[in-house]
């Protein structure tokens, strides 16, 4: 047995057209409605340029396979945070100041990596890291 590779990461909130919006504007993901029995007023999943369904975001109302009570705006929980692989590093610092978002930027030399958190507009801190770029 092993783990491949992060499938997604699941978004529970009060504000499902806004979350998915910053996340269009942010990091150039791309939104679809989710399956079914999903619909696109309690669910809307984020591709990413492979395809890939990377963050489901799912209304309060919405069913879940497995439910649990989930606070939105909390900042993110017993998670710290969600870390991205992403290039473009001066694209997404023109578009965190056009979006007027805090931020905090931090280098790390050893590895080559320049990193940058930021959060969602539910609290979800996001840590977009950009080696070599």
């Amino acid at each position: 047995m092993q783990v491949n590779a992060l499938d997604h990461v699941n978004i529970i909130t009060d504000r499902l057209d806004e979350t998915a919006r910053f996340y269009a504007a942010l990091l150039d993901l791309e939104r679809r409605d989710a399956p079914p029995p999903l619909t696109p007023a309690n669910a809307q999943w984020m591709y990413d340029a492979g395809g890939k369904a990377i963050i489901h975001i799912n209304s309060t109302d919405g069913p879940r396979a497995y439910y649990r009570a989930v606070e939105p705006g909390a900042l993110t929980g017993a998670v710290h945070h969600v870390a991205l692989n992403c290039s473009g590093y001066d694209t997404v610092m023109d578009r965190i100041a056009g979006m007027g978002l805090d931020h905090q930027v931090n280098l790390v030399e050893a590895i080559g990596l320049r990193q940058i958190f930021t959060a969602d507009p539910n609290n979800v801190l996001l840590e977009l890291n950009f080696f070599g770029d």
